[in-house]
Parts: C-alpha cells; sequence; structure tokens
C-alpha cells in the first residue's frame, strides 16, 4: 500500500485560502477515482473537489467551516502501491473548476428576493376509504390427516377461523368512518380519531368536526407534532458570507428609508392585456415594468446609480444601469445582475430574471452574472408586506423593495373608488444620498409607473 497526499490546488485567481463548507466522505471510507470529496467556498464561489485516485480515506484536513490555505494538504488516502505520493496542487493538474463545479456563489447579497413564477400550493391527499383487515387463514397443521376423523376436527378448526375473520370484519366495517379528504386531513392535523365523531349524515362533516372540538372544550390530542430537539447549526459557506456581508452594510453605511404609495391600477391592466397576447414570451410579473421604469428615471439621478469605494473615498457612478435582483436560493439570497438594463425591452427584462433566477438556485450561474450590480431590486413577491426597510447591497448606495399590491378605497375627485395601491421602500446610504434626492426620485418613478403608456414609450 501506499500513501497519497491531495493538495488544495489554486482553485480562483488570487486566492490564498478556501473554506470547508461540506465533507462528502470520513475517515476510513473507500473512494472511487473522481468521486466527489469536499465542497470547498472561495470569496467567489463553491467548487467540488473530486479525488484524483481510487483508495482508502485515512486523512482529512479539518471541519466544516475550517480554512485550508492552497496547496496544503486536504485528504490523505491509502491507495494500491505506484499510485503516487502527491495530488497535483495546480488547476490544471487537480480539481477541473468548470462551470459545472461552481456551483454557488456569493456576491454581496440584497434583502430581499424575487416574486416566485408561480404560487407554490399544498396537495390535499386522495380520498382514503379504510378497508376491513382481512384475517390470514390459518396454515395446515403438520401430522393431521385429511381423512373422515381428522378431517372433521379440521373442519371444526376451519369454521372457528373462519367465525374469527367474520368477527374481524365486521370490527373494521364498525370502524369504518366516511369523510371527505379535506376533513380527513384537518381531523389528522387536529389529532382527532374520526370514529369518535358523532354526526348525523352518512358521513363525517366539518360541521361535525366543529361539534366535536366545541364539545371537548378545543382540546384534543395532537399527532405528528413533536417539538422539534434542540440543534446548534454553524454558520459557514454562504451563509456566513450572507452574515458577514449584512454586518458590514449595517455597520459601515448609515441607511435611510423613505417609503410611497402608488397607484398601480393602470399598470396591472396593462400587464394582464400583455399576457393576454404574450405568445412565445415570459409571463409578465411587476419586477421587468419596475426595473423599466427606474432605468428611465436613473440618468437624472446618477447619485443613486452609483457604487461607493468608501476605503478610497472615492464615487463610481455608472451610466449604464446594471440592475441587481435579489434571488432565494437553497443556500440563501444571491444577487444575479440584469446587464445594461437600461437597452432592454420589458420581455428582455422579463426573460433575463427568469433565465438568472434559475442559474442563481441551480448554481451555475457564472461569476460575471453574480457581481458588478449598481443599484438592487429586492421583491418579497406575493409574501410582501405593507412596507420594508431593505438593507442596501454594498458597496451600492440604494436599494428599492416592492411590497405587495393591495385594493383600497381612493377619493379621486371627490368620488370614492376601489383602486390598486403598492408600496416602494427605498434605502439610500446617507453619506451619499440626500434626503431630498431620494424623494424625488421616487415622484419621478412614481409618474412613469401610474403612466404605463409613457413608460412603454419612452
Amino acid at each position: 500500500m501506499a500513501r497519497y497526499e491531495f493538495k488544495l490546488p489554486d482553485i480562483g485567481e488570487g486566492i490564498a485560502e478556501a473554506e470547508i463548507v461540506a465533507w462528502h466522505v470520513k475517515v476510513g471510507d473507500e473512494v472511487k477515482e473522481d468521486q466527489q470529496l469536499a465542497d470547498m467556498m472561495t470569496d467567489k464561489a463553491t467548487v467540488e473537489m473530486e479525488s484524483p485516485v481510487a483508495g482508502r480515506v485515512v486523512e482529512v484536513a479539518g471541519e466544516v467551516g475550517d480554512q485550508i490555505a492552497i496547496g496544503s494538504v486536504l485528504v490523505v488516502f491509502e491507495t494500491e502501491a505506484g499510485a503516487g505520493t502527491s495530488a497535483p496542487t495546480s488547476q490544471q493538474e487537480g480539481t477541473e473548476t468548470t462551470d459545472q463545479g461552481e456551483r454557488t456563489d456569493t456576491v454581496t447579497l440584497g434583502d430581499g428576493l424575487v416574486a416566485p413564477t408561480q404560487a407554490q400550493e399544498q396537495a390535499i391527499p386522495s380520498a382514503q376509504i379504510e378497508q376491513p383487515s382481512q384475517a390470514v387463514r390459518p396454515e395446515p397443521v403438520e401430522g393431521r390427516s385429511s381423512s373422515s376423523g381428522a378431517g372433521q376436527e379440521g373442519s371444526g378448526g376451519l369454521r372457528q377461523a373462519q367465525a374469527e375473520r367474520s368477527g374481524d370484519e365486521a370490527q373494521g366495517q364498525a370502524k369504518q368512518v366516511l369523510a371527505s379528504p379535506a376533513v380527513r386531513q384537518r381531523a389528522r392535523d387536529l389529532g382527532v380519531d374520526l370514529a369518535a365523531v358523532k354526526t348525523t349524515a352518512d358521513r363525517v362533516r366539518h360541521s361535525d368536526l366543529d361539534a366535536y372540538l366545541l364539545y371537548n372544550g378545543g382540546s384534543v390530542a395532537r399527532t405528528g407534532s413533536a417539538p422539534r430537539q434542540d440543534e446548534i447549526v454553524k454558520v459557514v459557506g454562504l451563509r456566513r458570507k450572507i452574515a458577514e456581508n449584512m454586518q458590514e452594510a449595517k455597520r459601515r453605511i448609515p441607511h435611510f428609508t423613505l417609503v410611497e404609495e402608488f397607484d398601480v391600477t393602470a399598470l396591472e391592466q396593462t400587464r394582464a392585456m400583455m399576457n393576454a397576447d404574450r405568445g412565445g414570451n415570459p409571463k409578465l410579473t411587476m419586477l421587468p415594468f419596475l426595473i423599466t421604469a427606474m432605468c428611465r428615471v436613473l440618468p437624472e439621478y446618477p447619485q443613486l446609480n452609483t457604487r461607493y469605494d468608501d476605503d478610497e473615498n472615492v464615487l463610481y457612478r455608472s451610466g449604464a444601469v446594471h440592475m441587481g435582483v435579489a434571488t432565494q436560493t437553497p443556500n440563501g439570497l444571491m444577487v444575479p445582475v440584469i446587464r445594461n438594463a437600461q437597452d432592454r425591452s420589458v420581455w428582455e427584462i422579463a426573460r433575463e430574471i427568469l433565465r438568472l433566477a434559475e442559474g442563481a438556485r441551480s448554481g451555475k450561474a457564472a461569476r460575471e452574472e453574480l457581481s458588478g450590480s449598481t443599484i438592487t431590486l429586492s421583491s418579497l413577491g406575493p409574501m410582501g408586506g405593507i412596507t420594508s426597510t431593505p438593507v442596501i447591497n454594498r458597496p451600492e448606495v440604494a436599494i428599492i423593495a416592492v411590497n405587495k399590491v393591495e385594493e383600497k378605497p381612493v377619493v379621486i375627485d371627490g368620488d370614492l373608488e376601489i383602486r390598486k395601491r403598492m408600496n416602494l421602500s427605498l434605502s439610500c446610504d446617507h453619506r451619499v444620498v440626500d434626503g431630498w434626492d431620494a424623494a424625488n426620485f421616487l415622484q419621478a418613478m412614481k409618474r412613469v409607473i401610474e403612466s404605463p403608456l409613457k413608460l412603454l414609450s419612452m
């Protein structure tokens, strides 16, 4: 047998060390060549480390959350003689870091998430009627004959088994309860045995459950709802990056948030009309319209479309709008970027949102698609509240959060009308953006959003 040391290769330009975010093997495991060993995270991406040899793991470098220097030993294998003594340390000779390997990017994150493309619905279990249990036919007893005398004795045993089975069937039929799937699901959630619920109909109804709960004082034993056990969760990987970025943003940036209410009745009508005749285009949400409106207004307020290097005290005002769209992924919030959003149509922006969001959630987004934003849009979609105070995506100086659309009674020219209204929350870096500028920006947004024909013709 031989000892083989696999050293951590250079997995990113200028990277001195990487964090262990997941182990897929442990000491004593037999691994195959190209089998996944660990996930290593740099400041830019998470990369999968694969085994260059087949063998048994005898040592690993550290635990999840530990930082490992480039070129140091990550895993030690025991291999067949002649397999070598160490792994290559260059990216070309060691683990490949292709797009398939860069599953998760860790660019500075926003404070919200993209509205889902469709609502998630909880499936209701299909109707099921409990079937009476079937008695098992007794096995023949060894040594018994099927001749006359023994047969009479056997037939008596058979009659007894049949009688017991009939009794079991009758008992099962007595316990059988008819109810709709919704009632059954509700009873399961409440921990109620439907056999204990009295009904005057042919099946148990919701009203029967209500009466049962009222009679029992609303106190029933819940099943399947045991309290969760205490856990200790180590903050590593992308979640650690989120924590660090949010902490730095709140520590270094003096935030202020301004909220304005918008009438989106006409915009929602325009959106519905465009969706009804969209052809092969993706279904439009509110986001492409809001991004278009921001692109129309930002040239008048360049101080909001800015990156601030507070170490060098330099502002980088961008002529183009590189729109960050905060996106929820299984690993945490990420901010894919729509490049040159000012040059794209509403339909093009909608397609780009879907493409980037899918790439971020699947971990296949490229590095350049996850960095370089100049301003960020954040939306909680249908879960959005009345208002919010988004955290700025540092080093940007402004972020807009989209809140939910509500129907409200509004007085217009002395008449009361029901209108669709929505709040936008704008958080700014008070070192760079004055309150007057933020208020004027929102008013300019208001004029464009409330006139969708003007928005689409600009």
